[in-house]
């Protein structure tokens, strides 16, 4: 299953939550305070799908609003946010889906002031070595599955991010050498259809 699948899959039964302690809630200003300080971002990236098979790609960011994940070839699939509008383009099938931008986990990384709190409801933070893990999910809709950010803890950065779906199966995407301040073209992130095979060989 690749990303977008589960970024936009239908609501299901909700995670249970843990109380946050005053250490928790530290890391999650952290969080806040850095997610925030980024507006462009650009990096190389590999995933790892419910069934274990690796996709590499690129994934780029311009907040608010605007993201397009694509796939190395021969995967033809891509996403695109325009800041409205989020398409999935399949490239097996040459068909795309498109839903609003806000009726998706991935709003939560492309709204112009990221809050974990309100509408987004943090259920747990892990501290590993090196590293620290935020859990969360839509207040008013949980079940629609949960993202967990991932941050290489000095300097604090994302590093990666897991996103369990309805039915339980984990996308897990890491960063290879993310760059910030990158410069994108004023179309990057506009949906043009790709040339369909029949239309090629006419």
């Amino acid at each position: 299953m690749l990303l977008l699948a589960a970024l936009a899959a239908p609501a299901a039964a909700a995670p249970r939550s843990h109380p946050l302690t005053a250490e928790d809630r530290a890391v999650v200003s952290e969080a806040e305070q850095y997610l925030n300080g980024i507006r462009t971002l650009q990096s190389k990236f590999i995933q790892v799908g419910p069934d274990g098979r690796q996709l590499g790609g690129t994934f780029s960011l311009s907040r608010p609003g605007r993201m397009r994940l694509e796939y190395d070839p021969p995967v033809k699939d891509f996403v695109v946010a325009d800041g409205t509008i989020l398409t999935y383009w399949d490239g097996e099938m040459e068909q795309q889906s498109s839903t609003p931008i806000g009726s998706t986990l991935a709003a939560f990384i492309l709204r112009p002031d990221i809050r974990l709190s309100g509408d987004v409801t943090v259920t747990n933070v892990f501290r590993g070595q090196g590293a620290v893990e935020v859990t969360l999910l839509e207040t008013k809709d949980p079940g629609k599955g949960t993202l967990t950010l991932v941050f290489e803890d000095r300097p604090f950065q994302l590093r990666k991010w897991r996103v369990v779906d309805p039915q339980g199966l984990t996308t897990e995407v890491a960063l290879l050498n993310p760059k910030a301040g990158v410069q994108f073209a004023s179309d990057f992130f506009y949906f043009r259809e790709p040339a369909r095979r029949r239309d090629i060989f006419k």
